[in-house]
């Protein structure tokens, strides 16, 4: 049987391309040789499930591994305690190779609910037998932790947890305990607790950090689709196509399988694809984008419905896209902690991020094209001028910032300098959206994001179109900006780039110019 890229359920070697985990099983490994508690907690489709099941065939030759999955349990296992105890009984009576004898008799006592009296501190002195008695040190995992959100009976689960942490070194309990889902157990507690009853101690406060990182990296998806080339030889240019692939996906597991996936089974076949070898080239691979930016998927909807879920979400997102602000990561912000949480961000530089170019364009979307915005001026004036804009398949944006410097100026030039910085570099996206709706996307450049200059990177039909977007701070500081926009067209191997200023000075000259530096030509527009 033919492997295949997969983006349902959990990957297997066997039948998936996938990357190779070793490196983050030895780091795990060596936690739980050193006796951690902790959590993976990361965004949804993040490849914790895989990871997990990965683990526990590493872990098998060294240790007895109880692997449960919470997805398991329905609400009414954590109805009451006693609920809770029969089927995490039978759950354990599945799961584990093997046990004592004693202790499967009062695992299966338990499991078979007769007795109203079943308590947590029952199901853990049996528990202890079971580390005690074990041939094998016992190590507990538990998948999808999330499905215990709301019950008071999973704080009390874990409370028992590290009670007998804490007591380790007078009883036998878990080697190590590994919790994963996408809220961290703190999170959970903070859903679970009435307003007036929040408490500050965490039930799950032994919990070590978990720092492996489980993005991938370019190197590693180089090594993943060099099987795939070894297996179907389409000559594609590997090393080129797995930085590509990361340039966008910043290694998401999900969105790398995802792009790969539609190369080889949607591109292939199609249009100007009529094979492996056309299909796996640039081209393919922004044919592949296109679809994964227009597709409804289970982490999309998932993302979007955070939005809706956890409004105070939507200010950090919004700063982050369009106002141009570095934001400094600040632990103890609840919504900056949940940006980290569901994945939509990342930090570097002690800065937050928006996680990867494929978030921001959904991002984008999202907030540009709400019902009000398509109805404004400038969205209706970008789509009615789309046609001239486009020439021979390539992007005239010339002729774009010309027409958008027009529209600015008569829809809005006598707004004053506040309303310019905080919306104008919006509204010139919202005027470029429906121009490259379909055959194109656009993404920011994280580095150069800052309150007074964003470079856009415009991908159109495969082609990319570095623009500037700035405040004028004076012709000194717009020359620097003129040779920070060279440098930076060197990086994408281009030598022609487009700058847009928005100028605040009452005699500013509006309009485009064309300025030549060095071997480099400057398209500049000011508004």
């Amino acid at each position: 049987m033919a492997r295949t890229f997969n983006t349902e359920g959990y990957c297997d070697p066997n039948y998936n391309y996938m990357v190779d985990l070793t490196g983050r099983l030895v780091q795990i490994k060596a936690m739980v040789d050193n006796g951690k508690y902790f959590t993976i907690n990361r965004g949804r489709q993040y490849g914790k499930t895989t990871t997990l099941i990965a683990l526990e065939g590493y872990l098998e030759p060294y240790y007895q591994v109880i692997s449960l999955d919470f997805q398991m349990l329905s609400s009414a296992c954590f109805e009451n305690e006693a609920s809770f105890v029969s089927s995490f009984s039978r759950e354990i009576l599945y799961a584990a190779e093997s046990m004592p004898v004693q202790v499967k008799a009062e695992l299966e006592s338990y499991s078979r609910g007769n007795d109203s009296e079943l308590t947590l501190p029952v199901l853990f002195k049996t528990l202890e037998k079971f580390c005690r008695e074990s041939d094998k040190k016992l190590v507990l995992m538990i998948d999808e932790v999330d499905s215990a959100s709301n019950n008071q009976v999973f704080l009390d689960f874990l409370a028992q947890l590290r009670a007998y942490y804490l007591k380790r070194r007078k009883v036998t309990t878990f080697q190590s305990v590994i919790l994963a889902g996408v809220h961290d157990v703190r999170s959970i507690k903070r859903k679970i607790r009435p307003e007036e009853d929040h408490k500050a101690n965490s039930p799950w406060n032994i919990a070590a950090d978990y720092t492996v990182d489980m993005n991938f990296c370019a190197d590693e998806i180089e090594v993943m689709l060099m099987e795939y080339e070894n297996d179907y030889s389409t000559g594609m240019d590997v090393k080129s196509m797995a930085q590509s692939i990361y340039d966008y996906t910043s290694g998401y597991p999900y969105l790398v399988s995802r792009l790969c996936k539609l190369i080889d089974e949607k591109v292939t076949g199609g249009g100007m694809f009529p094979d492996k070898s056309s299909a796996w080239t640039n081209s393919g691979f922004q044919a592949a984008l296109k679809m994964l930016l227009e597709e409804t998927n289970p982490l999309f909807e998932s993302l979007m419905n955070k939005l809706y879920d956890y409004p105070e979400l939507n200010s950090v997102i919004s700063h982050l896209l369009f106002q141009g602000e570095k934001i400094p990561y600040n632990p103890d912000d609840i919504a900056m902690k949940d940006a980290m949480m569901f994945g939509f961000a990342k930090v570097q530089d002690s800065s937050v991020q928006i996680a990867n170019r494929i978030f921001e364009t959904r991002l984008y979307n999202k907030y540009l094209l709400t019902s009000r915005e398509q109805c404004s001026e400038m969205f209706s004036e970008g789509s009615r001028w789309r046609s001239q804009f486009v020439i021979d398949g390539y992007l005239d944006v010339r002729r774009v910032l010309e027409k958008f410097v027009e529209t600015f100026d008569f829809l809005y030039g006598d707004r004053d300098e506040t309303f310019v910085e905080d919306e104008g570099r919006r509204y010139f996206m919202l005027f470029l959206k429906p121009i490259i709706n379909g055959s194109g996307n656009c993404y920011v450049e994280p580095e150069t994001r800052n309150r007074e200059r964003m470079d856009l990177v415009i991908d159109y039909l495969g082609r990319q179109y570095v623009c500037e977007l700035k405040i004028w701070h004076g012709n000194a500081y717009n020359e620097r900006g003129e040779a920070q926009l060279s440098k930076y067209l060197d990086y994408f191997h281009l030598k022609k780039g487009y700058m847009l200023s928005f100028n605040f000075n009452q005699k500013k000259e509006i309009g485009v110019k064309e300025i030549i530096l060095g071997d480099k030509v400057l398209i500049e527009a000011v508004v």
